[in-house]
């Protein structure tokens, strides 16, 4: 790591985007360039997305999904042919419009999601009831022309995950978006540590084209909300646009039903923004490439050897910071970084047959036997994975308000940050006001209610839901 690892991170008390932006660049996880709007992930932070990429990939194929691979562009002819699907994305589509040194005869755009090139492709495939379900996912890059960006957050160029699949059924089709779903909570909770709220979305948040779209809701260390990935069920829309069909068991023709979801590097900002402090990131061990870092102090040849093969026996990843570098400066790289464990081997402890283990969630300082050292580590790494999750779900819980009114709707807006419970009426135009009076969201739908009044007309309640402020 560069000299820039003993620059400053601004306090997140004092600025959180700034803090944000420290982090991000103090722990090597990305550096920007001459292309505007785009980010370079940088070794460190591209090992954070592999093991992400792994834990899902691995969900994934054990649920029977296979992965494939579509093109980069979209002909403009292609692209129009579901229209609420295009009115949705125009904003943010990126053209091209020549070859080489000649004009394209029909325009492309850089594929900001791929349902149209899936939905070719299944017309072509699909023949049968034999046929179904097609269980398909692809690890890509697609272009979303942003005007604001931010690391990980937003960006005109996206790494992420887009599953698509075809089913004989509404009801399978159904089925597999919320399985899908239970996903990515899995891995956001079980491995990432965030506690996170599922839900529907309102028609006016859904995505285009969608006749359903479901969240996974998480917040950040400030109370603002980051929708950390989509599953949709799209019933049988695009497949009427695109003409898809097989014949079923009765040698009848049938339209199928589809679904699609996904998941983006931005999962990597909510990392650092629910598990960072102003030391740096803060890595929950199931999901940081390196789990120990090592700083050997003096002489310790024998020990770190012993060390480092019992780590890695028990597949515990690691690194060992040999450099000539203080021991002070190496103790602040892995703080910066968020190596879950940080080990201290140093001869004046090796006198005492000890070695210093140091907590990066609490920075507790354990000393311990250094035979024992080992077992310790394995059974820390559980109880940070665990303590990580439980201590970002006490923080979200002592930020989510309950608003029985309007008025008390408006003043903890106005006083607090995070969200807000309520009941609502459903329709778009208390969605609206909410917006305009509040800069609040919809966040996701909950469940269906049939007590109570919405919180903003007064009216009969359908629902409960959480709104909040979003990045």
């Amino acid at each position: 790591m560069s000299e820039k690892s003993n620059e400053k991170i601004t306090s997140r008390e004092v600025d959180f985007a700034q803090w944000y932006t420290d982090v991000c660049k103090a722990a090597d996880l990305v550096d920007y360039s001459s292309v505007k709007g785009s980010m370079i992930i940088r070794p460190y932070g591209y090992a954070i997305w592999e093991h992400i990429v792994s834990v899902l990939d691995k969900m994934f194929k054990e649920t029977g999904h296979v992965n494939v691979q579509m093109p980069m562009f979209i002909p403009e002819s292609l692209f129009n042919i579901e229209k609420e699907h295009v009115e949705g994305f125009a904003p943010e589509v990126a053209w091209v419009t020549r070859g080489g040194k000649e004009e394209l005869e029909e325009k492309m755009i850089v594929r900001p999601t791929s349902e149209v090139l899936f939905c070719e492709h299944f017309k072509k495939i699909i023949k049968s009831y034999r046929d179904l379900p097609i269980l398909y996912n692809q690890w890509c890059t697609i272009v979303r022309w942003e005007k604001e960006t931010r690391p990980f957050l937003r960006s005109r160029e996206i790494l992420w995950q887009e599953g698509h699949t075809m089913h004989a059924t509404k009801e399978e089709a159904m089925e597999e978006t919320l399985r899908m779903l239970e996903c990515y909570r899995k891995l956001q909770e079980d491995f990432l540590a965030l506690p996170v709220i599922t839900g529907k979305k309102t028609e006016k948040e859904k995505f285009a084209g969608a006749e359903a779209s479901y969240t996974v809701e998480a917040m950040m260390w400030n109370g603002v909300a980051l929708q950390n990935g989509t599953s949709h069920y799209f019933g049988d829309g695009f497949a009427k646009a695109f003409h898809i069909q097989f014949l079923n068991k009765n040698n009848e023709l049938e339209t199928p039903y589809q679904t699609s979801w996904g998941v983006t590097t931005r999962m990597i900002g909510s990392l650092i923004m629910v598990h960072g402090d102003d030391r740096g990131l803060v890595l929950p061990p199931k999901i940081a490439p390196t789990k120990v870092a090592i700083i050997p102090i003096g002489d310790v040849e024998d020990v770190l050897t012993s060390m480092t093969d019992c780590l890695a026996a028990r597949e515990i990843s690691f690194m060992v910071d040999c450099s000539d570098k203080s021991p002070g400066y190496k103790f602040a790289e892995a703080e910066v970084k968020g190596y879950p464990i940080r080990l201290e081997i140093g001869k004046r402890d090796l006198e005492q047959g000890e070695v210093t283990i140091v907590r990066r969630d609490t920075l507790e300082k354990i000393k311990v036997a250094k035979d024992e050292a080992v077992d310790k580590i394995e059974g820390l790494l559980e109880t940070i994975q665990k303590d990580m999750l439980e201590k970002a779900r006490v923080r979200r819980d002592s930020m989510i308000y309950e608003a029985k009114d309007y008025p008390e709707f408006l003043k903890i807006a106005k006083e607090k940050t995070g969200f807000i419970k309520s009941k609502w009426c459903g329709e778009g135009t208390c969605e609206d006001k909410i917006k305009e009076d509040t800069t609040y969201k919809s966040r996701c739908i909950i469940d269906e209610c049939h007590d109570g009044k919405c919180v903003c007309c007064g009216k009969d309640a359908k629902y409960d839901i959480y709104w909040g402020k979003q990045y």
